[in-house]
């Protein structure tokens, strides 16, 4: 699988701009991945390329930021680390077939799977659920919703009472499924529910394998997907400037 093409497809940049074969994204500063540098392949001018890019963060007011993944450009990595930019937020890349999901031991403490909501569309609980915890970018919940229905999705919900405790998304991709935006409300953690939430989409898109990205050091996060049997496959982290 061309991880970097699966998560860019995912979560589409509602501004796109090609230059030298890269792709310039940019979403109102709402996430990386939505507003970095896709640096597939090798430019004609690398360093021209780089010029590019950093020009074109610098008129919409943003830093300059290039997602670096299993299919980046060789040797951008290191021009950039001599170019200044700082290495943040690894992160792993995590792999399921769907029967490794499904199997997962039932008795594991997280609610049926049956009782989360699927939606086709982000719900404004599920946004406000979504944005309560994964918020860091101010008043940008409008460009998030952009972002999220960019393409076609199924939300997922774990509700009590009406009240949205923990959500995910899924998108379907030929036959796998990306998985992202997973997040559990601080009062409701520790139930399962992100689990819950986690089966109730796989078992939804019944696809052949479901994909996700967690940051490296979230080694808590990294243990539930394991549970659910996801196993890391691969890496990328961003460089800043």
């Amino acid at each position: 699988m061309n991880f970097d093409l699966l998560f860019h497809e995912a979560w589409p940049a509602y501004e796109q701009s090609v230059h030298d074969g890269w792709v310039l994204r940019y979403a109102g500063g709402v996430t990386k991945r939505a507003n970095s540098v896709l640096a597939l392949g090798q430019p004609a001018d690398l360093d021209g390329a780089i010029e590019a890019a950093e020009a074109f963060y610098g008129e919409r007011g943003q830093r300059c930021v290039f997602s670096l993944g299993p299919n980046t450009a060789p040797g951008l990595d290191e021009k950039l680390e001599r170019r200044g930019y700082e290495l943040v937020d690894p992160t792993v890349i995590m792999v399921a077939g769907s029967r490794a999901v499904d199997g997962a031991d039932a008795g594991a403490g997280a609610p049926l799977a049956q009782g989360v909501r699927i939606g086709n569309q982000p719900w404004a609980e599920w946004l406000k659920a979504w944005w309560a915890v994964d918020g860091r970018y101010g008043s940008g919940i409008d460009d998030a919703e952009r972002i999220c229905s960019g393409v076609p999705a199924w939300y997922g919900a774990y509700e009590e009472g009406g009240v949205v405790l923990a959500v995910g998304r899924g998108v379907p991709q030929g036959d796998t499924l990306g998985i992202s935006c997973m997040a559990t409300l601080p009062g409701a953690r520790r139930r399962g529910l992100a689990r819950a939430v986690l089966r109730g989409l796989v078992r939804h898109a019944a696809a052949g394998s479901a994909y996700l990205s967690v940051t490296a050091p979230n080694l808590a996060a990294q243990a539930l997907y394991r549970g659910e049997g996801f196993e890391v496959v691969g890496r990328y982290h961003y460089r800043v400037r």
